[in-house]
Order: structure tokens, then sequence, then C-alpha cells
């Protein structure tokens, strides 16, 4: 994004910004994220403590150092070391495989890919020591057409072929998957279903999360959530949920936007002790098979930790 008050020069890794008086006061690290909105506060000030930014040719200034007209700083992106995945003999639920796919249910507290901050013990590195992937989306995402959070359990689809992979990735774009979750909100509702429909894109403020936008200067994608009440007793209910769409977070989102958070979602939401992150559960999925074209449907009973909080919940399957 780029700012009127500013004067700008970059190159692919190096940014240089001059402030100007509409920006005295502001502390260095909101400066930084100000200028270039896809660096976050954590990452800016790890920036500033590894001498990448400077004010007026100065390493490691001050994060809280206020800015002043005409200070000059320079944002220096490192290179990031490339990625290797290895294969790893990680136990897996698996709950269909063929030559073509797995399907696989996976554990809550499961990272789907390598990512900075999770680089091994992840699902792509278990499903490499299991079986060979698909190599459409290279050496990080080897096979993955769709993912789950970290701490949503329950069941996806991966690749083995790239004729598979390029199959199940147009039924992701046609919206041809059926997806049905199981979840724990907070708050009680008025009718017994609902569906919501509100566009949804990266949070302006917070690039690490996601919002409903209704503004039409900020990018968003249409997401639609249907949602039908299972059961409801002192302030939370058990819902089913179908997607339509699946956009990034989308039932957290959501449900989020209407003042029903996920219970135990610590971002869009808030943790709860009684629940070791969000109680939200994968238990359907449907498709029609990427080869034979065949439809094929598999359900994943509720895991040991979603039924433990149903329990103390006093809220029935």
């Amino acid at each position: 994004m780029k700012y009127q008050n500013i004067a700008e020069t970059m190159t692919d890794n190096f940014y240089e910004f001059t402030a100007d008086a509409a920006d005295n006061g502001l502390r260095l690290d909101k400066a930084v994220t100000k200028f270039r909105p896809e660096i976050s506060r954590s990452q800016a000030v790890k920036l500033l403590d590894s001498g990448h930014i400077t004010v007026n040719g100065k390493i490691n200034p001050d994060k809280k150092y206020p800015l002043h007209e005409n200070d000059i700083i320079t944002i220096e992106i490192p290179e990031e070391k490339p990625l290797e995945t290895l294969p790893q003999d990680i136990p897996l639920d698996i709950v269909f495989e063929d030559d073509d796919i797995i399907v696989v249910n996976k554990k809550k507290g499961m990272v789907v890919h390598p990512a900075p901050g999770n680089p091994d013990g992840t699902l792509v590195n278990a499903l490499l020591y299991a079986s060979k992937l698909s190599g459409i989306n290279g050496v990080i995402r080897p096979g993955i057409v769709h993912r789950l959070d970290k701490n949503t359990s329950g069941l996806l689809v991966v690749a083995k072929t790239d004729t598979a992979h390029k199959a199940l990735s147009e039924m992701i774009k046609k919206h041809d998957f059926n997806r049905e979750y199981l979840c724990v909100c907070i708050g009680g509702f008025r009718e017994s279903e609902g569906v919501i429909e509100a566009p949804i894109g990266r949070n302006p403020h917070d690039r690490k999360k996601m919002c409903v936008i209704k503004d039409s200067h900020f990018t968003s994608r249409d997401a639609k959530t249907e949602y039908t009440v299972l059961d409801s007793h002192d302030g939370f209910s058990f819902l089913r949920i179908k997607l339509y769409t699946g956009r990034t977070h989308q039932i957290r989102v959501h449900l989020s936007s209407i003042g029903h958070p996920v219970f135990g979602d610590d971002v869009y939401g808030k943790p709860d002790k009684r629940c070791d992150g969000q109680c939200l559960h994968a238990a359907k999925l449907g498709f029609c098979h990427p080869v034979s074209g065949e439809y094929i449907e598999f359900e994943a009973e509720l895991p040991d930790y979603f039924k433990n909080v149903l329990e103390k919940l006093k809220l029935s399957q």
C-alpha cells in the first residue's frame, strides 16, 4: 500500500521511506507496519533486532523511537532460507487410500504443511513417509488441495498424482465438495438454523487475521456458511456446519461476526481452560473421485477432546 505522505523507493527486498510532518511522534515499529502492511509488529521488531531496519542510517534503533519529519527509514527483508520437507515417521489416521488419493483424519494440533515456525512434524512430513504425493505444489505443500487449521481436527483429502491434484483443485474451485463440520460456539440461538452470507478478506488492521469485509475499498471474496443447532445449554451451542465456500478461517470468522465465536478460539474469540484450542471438527467429506468419477463420502467420529468438551458443557451429541 502506498501512502501519500510518504516518499517511497523500493526494490524486491529493500524499501526506503521518508517521513513527513504527519508522521511526527509515530512509533517506529508502528510506522513499519503502516508503510508495509504485510509486515506484522512482531516481524518489525525482529527486523529491528537483527539490524535490517535503520533510521537515518543508524542500525538497531529503539522500536519506540518517535519519528520526526524527514527521517529516512530503510527496511531490508532478508531472503528466506529454502525449506526442505523430509519424510517423518509420524502416526496417521488414514481413512481411505488408493492409487490416486489419500483421505486423512487429521488430529487437532497438527499443522498441515511446513511453514516458518513449523518446519517439520506436519501432516505433509508424515504423508511423505507413508506415500508418494503429487508434486504440483512443490516441496512444501505436495498433494495439498485444501487445508484445515492447526487446531481443527477431521477429514481432508490429499492428491497422490498430478492428475488427481488438478481434478480435485477444479472441484474445490467450483465448490463441488460436500463439507460438514461440528463445532461448539458461544451463546444460544433464537432460530434452530440459519445461513451466514458475508464476504471474507484479509483484516486490514491485522494481516494475520481474516474478517468480514463490506467496504469495497478492501479485497474480499464471497462466503456462505449454513448452520444447524443440534443442542444448546447454559450459554453454549453445538452446531452442524455446512460450507458452500472454502475461505480461510471461514467458519471461525462467520460465527464470530454474528457474536457466536467458536469455543476456545483464541484468535476470533477467547481461550478457555475447559478447551485446549478451538472446538471445531471436519466430520464429513464427500466428492467425486478425481479419476473414476464415482461419488465417495467419508465421516470421522468426534475425537475424545471434543466429546470431553460436550460432556463438560452438558451438550448432547
